[in-house]
């Protein structure tokens, strides 16, 4: 059994950020009910290209949005009609927690508040995923990933010191900010489960991403140290960690202890280099480490990557420098189950990544994800309500 089966989780989330979160816990066995604004046409990312499952013509079939939600059910339901919300309140009494990533001043509008709801569940949880928070000057702003990372330091942090500022790759914010919200709140059903009563609990995308600035921050706070760009998306205190030329491609080293160093050294056949005044610590590598680049590069230039992979297995940190295709290639990824699949409606596989959690050998049964709206009817009748109530509250446009 995974460890969140028989946990129920409404989830008020569009787009990527939420979604990620509720897809960690969809995929530790948690029912994540996706409540979708059937007034707008329910998730945006529905929409999202420019790839989309072949042959298939309902609204899930951009790949963006199965990425995102496989595993979970869809209520579309207007929140802002009062049958909406009673509809609400009903469910809630059945759930154990209440997630959300909308903007700042939004849950309090829609309802989805402990405050709001505490008569009606009292044990219910409610995060709370938002750009800057539900509180202060920038509560009613709209906030996105990569403008995040421009204005916490991200941009001067990557790339090349003679670049230009650059973001990550992906949307490393939105990401993490998904994960931090699902262990807030798996953290606030633990306590409501032994004290009884619940509570808000909430995570933004700046202040995710401020707080991953971690020990670059403490440099600045407390050292007076202005962290810039390193050349070869090198490690910015230790040396050697970077990328380094070979035969026919690049080659990653990392060396972060100081047994690395004299390993690497004995396997390119330069122990003198452990003595070398210049390289004999961290502190002086990383003074000399332009210096050390060109030694590394000359004798790493002998071999090509693979050779060289070959040589460092299991004795020093390397890695080769793939992009997607190769990445996905992997045999380490494809021989592992580390890819699995799903099946559309027509029938199509969908191939997604297996979770980075593992519970033992169990893995989740993969379902592809909901036409909006999938579940009403289940859902509804659940609650109480007839087939003619319910076909009554889609004729109104309430679901």
């Amino acid at each position: 059994m995974l460890p969140l089966t028989g946990v129920r989780i409404l989830a008020v989330e569009q787009y990527g950020a939420g979604p990620f979160g509720t897809l960690y816990l969809a995929n530790l066995g948690a029912e994540i009910i996706k409540v979708e604004d059937v007034s707008h046409g329910g998730d945006v990312s529905r929409s999202i290209g420019p790839y989309f499952v072949k042959g298939e013509k309902s609204d899930n079939k951009s790949l963006f949005f199965q990425g995102f939600n496989h595993n979970k059910r869809s209520l579309s339901l207007n929140l802002m009609t009062e049958e909406g919300q009673k509809i609400l309140h009903k469910l809630i009494k059945t759930c154990d927690g209440l997630t959300g990533n909308l903007r700042g001043d939004v849950p309090e509008k829609l309802g989805i508040t402990y405050k709001s709801l505490k008569s009606i569940n009292r044990k219910i949880v409610c995060a709370h995923l938002t750009a800057f928070g539900r509180s202060g000057e920038r509560a009613a702003w709209p906030g996105y990933d990569y403008p995040v990372q421009a204005e916490a330091g991200y941009f001067k942090l990557t790339g090349e010191p003679n670049g230009p500022p650059s973001r990550c790759g992906l949307s490393l914010v939105d990401l993490s900010t998904g994960v931090a919200m699902a262990l807030a709140l798996v953290s606030g059903l633990l306590s409501a489960r032994k004290t009884g009563k619940g509570r808000d609990i909430d995570v933004s995308l700046f202040d995710n991403a401020l707080y991953n600035l971690n020990y670059v921050a403490m440099w600045q706070l407390n050292a007076g140290h202005n962290q810039q760009r390193a050349p070869r998306s090198a490690h910015f205190s230790l040396t050697p960690c970077q990328l380094y030329t070979t035969k026919d491609d690049w080659i990653y080293v990392m060396c972060n202890k100081e047994k690395f160093w004299t390993e690497l050294c004995e396997v390119i056949g330069q122990p003198g280099l452990t003595t070398d005044p210049r390289f004999s610590n961290f502190k002086v590598r990383l003074k000399n480490r332009d210096q050390l680049t060109e030694i590394l590069d000359k004798i790493l230039a002998e071999k090509t990557t693979e050779e060289w992979l070959t040589v460092f297995s299991g004795r020093v940190p390397t890695a080769p420098i793939y992009d997607v295709e190769q990445a996905l290639a992997n045999p380490f990824v494809t021989e592992n189950g580390r890819i699995q699949s799903m099946l559309s409606d027509s029938g199509e596989e969908i191939k997604i990544l297996a979770p980075s959690i593992r519970c033992d050998d169990e893995m989740p049964e993969f379902q592809r994800a909901p036409i909006m709206g999938e579940d009403n009817r289940s859902i509804l009748t659940e609650l109480g309500y007839s087939d003619a109530e319910i076909t009554q509250l889609k004729d109104r446009g309430i679901i």
